[in-house]
């Protein structure tokens, strides 16, 4: 029986595999369910004994991914340590999706992010803000980041930037290598922690700048 639940799931991540693969390059709307049985080299009656249609195989596709995004957030969140450490581990969890799983980026931004379906998920889409907004407000309780900032409008800033730059790769506007991921984190971490940094932080951060 664990042989065979095994050879199931490796099966159905086949299949969610192959279905991301042709819904990037394809469009989920002009793929069909022979697209997806096709790519992942199996009988197209066999899709239907894992997903019931084509609709649920987008809906497992975002699930999954979006929930594994959110549990690496959690993790940056809850590592302790400075607030400015936690919020360079969000942003490079939410950056990492798109090395790691390309092509599930590319169907969550165009095909759920990027449509009428949004309305469905958004409470799922914006829960990174909370996160954020948390960790800017420990920051700020701590003393490190500045007490007259808004934590909620500073959360919406970075996510919004990080969003917009992973959009930005998806839809081919700017480079998403390696090297630009890593850039990307470092920029966005470092124009917001700047703009919220305390007196006291900046003159830690303006005195190590100076030689000895």
């Amino acid at each position: 029986m664990p042989e065979r639940a095994t050879a199931a799931e490796e099966k159905r991540r086949t299949i969610l595999d192959a279905a991301a693969r042709v819904f990037a390059r394809k469009g989920f709307h002009t793929s069909r369910v022979g697209d997806i049985a096709e790519e992942a080299g199996v009988a197209h009656g066999l899709l239907y004994h894992y997903f019931s249609s084509k609709d649920e195989v987008l809906e497992t596709i975002f699930r999954e991914h979006w929930s594994t995004v959110l549990d690496r957030i959690h993790d940056a969140e809850e590592s302790g340590g400075p607030a400015t450490d936690r919020l360079r581990g969000i942003a490079r969890a939410l950056f990492s999706s798109w090395l790691r799983e390309p092509d599930v980026v590319r169907v969550v931004i165009r095909e759920i992010a990027r449509t009428a379906e949004v309305e469905e998920h958004v409470g799922e889409l914006v829960k990174p803000i909370g996160a954020i907004r948390r960790v800017i407000a420990e920051g700020q309780e701590s003393g490190e980041f500045r007490r007259d900032l808004d934590a909620d409008t500073a959360a919406v800033i970075f996510y919004g930037g990080i969003d917009e730059l992973i959009s930005g790769w998806v839809l081919g506007r700017l480079p998403g290598g390696e090297d630009e991921v890593a850039a990307a984190e470092r920029h966005v971490v470092e124009v917001l922690c700047s703009g919220l940094a305390s007196a006291d932080e900046l003159g830690e951060a303006r005195r190590a700048d100076v030689p000895a």
